[in-house]
């Protein structure tokens, strides 16, 4: 067994690719994850700014008196 993981004195270099290779597949795989959750966080704090201007801009009217 210990053979296999030192891979005939190539253990540290296989075995780190596989590291990093594994910690860029990870990395890679949650980075849309983390994008969709940053523009979704933008884009709510868009749409409540806008509502509050429009209530803002709603009371600020003049109304017409009946």
């Amino acid at each position: 067994m210990t053979d296999f993981f030192a891979m005939h004195g190539y253990g540290a270099y296989i075995w780190t690719a596989y590291g990093v290779f594994f910690v860029v597949l990870l990395a890679d795989a949650l980075a849309p994850l983390r994008q969709r959750r940053r523009t979704l966080a933008e884009l709510r704090g868009r749409l409540q700014r806008e509502a509050a201007r429009d209530t803002l801009s709603k009371s600020a009217l003049p109304r017409s008196g009946s």
